[in-house]
């Protein structure tokens, strides 16, 4: 079977349920940037009700969904979309089976903004949040067959045309989350497409925050945190 050639009934007969735990990480949540701007905690109030006013109403698959949760659903992706998600897609909540491999996700997209940046050779130290969440749903597995033989389309590191087509057929599924290698992380490890909100078993995040500390230059990615630390070369990302 071609990645092209999936259809909703073929995709339904691969699926399994899946319950278990999975890591995203973010720009610190400790404080509020808001509060770098204002003199009260009234003012700060106000302001944070009038930013939530202007942005993306949320559908009502989302009430009563943590914003950490609902935040990947809320807004539009890049313009060239990201690799479970093309433009004008449902959003997406991408996750992974560490809070390392989480942050070696996301720190390739720093990377790749240091490097697009002239004249910018690092970004110095940025504390990160790493938080976990609890999914439970039908999903379908692109490391195993009969998705495997087309493990270079599914891992590409640019391309995502074919993901994103396989990504729009499960959607006509009953499917929840689709796994995949990490495609930034040099050591075997799996990340996870979320791509409907129904696949959390709970509705915020569980378990304790992780603060992270995230810096960027052009040839390393150097990530620690309280009980790990790790420096990889950003080489295989070029």
């Amino acid at each position: 079977m071609s990645f092209n050639t999936w259809t909703p009934l073929e995709v339904s007969s691969k699926q399994f349920h899946w319950r278990g735990k999975a890591w995203r990480m973010v720009e610190a949540q400790q404080y509020a940037a808001t509060m770098k701007i204002v003199d009260t905690r009234d003012e700060q109030d106000q302001l944070e009700a009038l930013l939530e006013n202007s942005k993306p109403r949320l559908s009502d698959h989302f009430l009563g969904l943590h914003y950490l949760l609902a935040t990947p659903f809320r807004y539009q992706p890049l313009k060239q979309g990201s690799r479970f998600r093309g433009v004008g897609d449902d959003g997406v909540f991408y996750c992974a089976e560490s809070a390392l491999t989480a942050g070696i996700e996301l720190g390739y997209w720093r990377w790749r903004f240091l490097i697009d940046s002239v004249g910018l050779n690092e970004i110095e130290p940025v504390t990160h949040t790493a938080f976990s969440v609890d999914l439970s749903a039908q999903a379908i597995d692109l490391r195993k067959e009969p998705f495997l033989k087309n493990q270079s389309k599914w891992h590409h590191p640019i391309d995502y045309g074919p993901t994103q087509q396989l990504a729009n057929t499960v959607r006509k599924t009953n499917v929840g989350i689709i796994f995949y290698q990490s495609v930034r992380n040099p050591e075997p490890s799996w990340c996870a497409a979320v791509i409907h909100p129904k696949a959390f078993a709970r509705q915020k995040p569980i378990g304790q925050m992780q603060t992270w500390l995230m810096k960027v230059s052009h040839k390393y990615l150097t990530l620690r945190s309280e009980m790990e630390s790790i420096q990889i070369s950003t080489r295989h990302w070029q």
